[in-house]
């Protein structure tokens, strides 16, 4: 009989758990990627004493036959209603299994308890960054109702290495978009830059500004977008 697959979350730094899922993720993602152990810490120390007002984080480990399977992470970010999905892996040991798309499916639900928790109403969307070339990337765009945005998207420059060219990507979780107005993503670049990057300035970094400098004139952003504005 196959071991059965238990998801659960990381709440303390006591959790054994806690090592393996970091160590996981830094097999499965480039060290410019990573945000650094510490920073996981910090933000369970901020999260225990409970300071945080509009910000939840989450950390979901996938255990089978008591072994460490697969590990997600992601924020609940209250000041625009949208979760973020931070890292998503699978040990290579258990692929094909259906865990990946299982953990997506707890942090959606988490984001979801979140934001009638903290936003007295329902989440409004999912986002999240990955490589262009991730071949989840066209599993979310067929399956799940999820549009890319058209700019320029960078991850901020991690442990002073350089800014990350990614895809940011948008899953409304509401009536289906095509597009998004430019002013929200905007604000939605700011809040994933300062709230769970931690990011002070975003405007002081070069990499931030670019951003802004490929939404300036436009009004929609999104696959469809520059097409109708075409029109």
């Amino acid at each position: 009989m196959a071991a059965k697959v238990v998801i659960r979350a990381v709440r303390t730094l006591a959790d054994p758990a806690l090592g393996g899922a970091y160590r996981l993720l830094k097999h499965a993602f480039h060290d410019a990627e990573m945000v650094s152990r510490r920073d996981w810490e910090a933000v369970m120390r901020e999260r225990a004493a409970g300071v945080w007002t509009d910000l939840n984080w989450h950390l979901l480990v996938a255990v089978r036959g008591g072994r460490l399977a697969g590990v997600a992470t992601g924020s609940y970010l209250g000041n625009v209603n949208v979760g973020l999905i931070g890292y998503i892996a699978v040990a290579p040991g258990a692929r094909k299994l259906g865990i990946g798309p299982r953990l997506r499916r707890r942090l959606r639900a988490a984001f979801e308890r979140d934001a009638l928790r903290i936003a007295r109403r329902p989440l409004k969307a999912i986002v999240g960054e990955v490589r262009s070339d991730n071949p989840w990337l066209a599993t979310l765009l067929t399956r799940e109702g999820v549009i890319t945005l058209d700019f320029p998207y960078y991850q901020p420059a991690l442990r002073k290495r350089r800014p990350v060219p990614l895809t940011l990507y948008y899953q409304a979780l509401g009536r289906p978009r095509r597009s998004l107005p430019a002013a929200e993503v905007r604000r939605l670049l700011y809040t994933i830059w300062r709230r769970p990057y931690r990011i002070p300035q975003p405007l002081a970094y070069p990499s931030f500004r670019r951003m802004l400098s490929a939404l300036a004139g436009r009004r929609r952003v999104g696959r469809t977008a520059r097409h109708r504005e075409k029109r």
